[in-house]
C-alpha cells in the first residue's frame, strides 16, 4: 500500500534526517481541504495503516460525490519513532510531538502538566520549548501553506472519537463514539482546534498494532465523508 500510494517528498525532515512523505489527492480548487495525519506517535502503527487505507479510498471517490475535497495525507509524521526498535511514542529527541505545539502559556502549562499529571513520564516529555522539533515545525508549515478546513489526527489505542474546535462534532465514526477526553497543553487538538479554530477530529483506534477489519475501516470513512458534507460544505454553517 505504501508503494501504491505514490507518496511525494513533502520537504520535511525528521531529527535523523528521514523524509516526511505525503500525498495530495483531489482537485486543488476543491470546495474543502482536509489534512490527514497519522503516526504522530511512532508506536501507533495502526494509525499509519489507516491513513494508507483512506488514501486509497480518497483516490476513488464516487462519481456522484456531492462535495469536492482536496485531501493531503501525511501517513507518518514521526518516522524516527516508527523505525526505532521497538517503536517509540516520541521522536528521536525523546519529545512527544503531540505536546509540542505552541498553545498559549505553553512554557508554564506544559511543564506543570508533565511534572504533576504525568509524573515526569518520559513518553510524554513536551520538549524544552514549544515547536522545538522539526516534525512539529513541519506540521505548522503545512497548516499555514495548505490552509485546511479540517484536520483528522489518527491515534491509538483508546477506542474513542475526540473533537476540538468549531462546528458540531461527529457523534460516531464506525464503532468509535464521541467521548471528548479533554484539553492538553501543546496538543494538536488544543492548538489547531481551540486556538486556530480549525476543526480537529481525533481518532483513537482500539489497538495501536492492529487495524480494524476492512468493513469497519470503510464505514469510518463513509461516516467521516457524511459529516464533512453536512458540516463543512458551502452553506453548512446555516444548517
Amino acid at each position: 500500500m505504501c508503494e501504491a500510494a505514490g507518496l511525494q517528498d513533502m520537504r520535511g525532515r525528521t531529527v535523523k534526517g528521514r523524509v516526511i512523505w505525503g500525498r495530495d489527492v483531489g482537485p486543488i480548487d476543491a470546495q474543502v481541504k482536509v489534512l490527514v495525519i497519522g503516526g504522530i506517535h511512532g508506536d501507533e502503527s495502526s494509525s499509519i495503516s489507516l491513513a494508507y487505507h483512506w488514501l486509497g479510498l480518497a483516490k476513488a471517490p464516487p462519481s456522484d460525490a456531492p462535495l469536492s475535497i482536496h485531501w493531503r495525507f501525511i501517513p507518518s509524521l514521526n518516522p524516527d519513532g516508527l523505525f526505532a526498535r521497538p517503536g517509540r511514542r516520541t521522536n528521536a529527541n525523546g519529545v512527544d510531538l503531540n505536546r509540542n505545539f505552541p498553545t498559549p502559556n505553553w512554557a508554564r502549562d506544559a511543564k506543570v502538566y508533565w511534572e504533576q499529571r504525568t509524573r515526569r513520564d518520559p513518553r510524554r516529555w513536551p520538549g524544552s520549548k514549544a515547536v522545538s522539533e522539526p516534525e512539529s515545525r513541519f506540521l505548522l508549515d503545512q497548516m499555514d501553506a495548505f490552509k485546511p478546513d479540517l484536520i483528522v489526527s489518527i491515534h491509538a489505542p483508546y477506542g474513542v472519537l475526540d473533537f476540538d474546535g468549531p462546528s458540531v462534532p461527529p457523534s460516531r465514526l464506525g464503532r468509535l463514539y464521541l467521548d471528548q477526553v479533554g484539553i492538553f497543553p501543546g496538543s494538536l487538538g488544543n492548538y489547531a482546534g481551540v486556538h486556530r479554530r480549525i476543526p480537529v477530529v481525533t481518532i483513537e483506534l482500539p489497538s495501536a498494532s492492529r487495524l480494524p477489519q476492512e468493513g469497519e475501516v470503510r464505514q469510518m470513512w463513509i461516516d467521516l465523508m457524511r459529516w464533512t458534507q453536512d458540516r463543512l460544505s458551502p452553506g453548512a454553517v446555516s444548517r
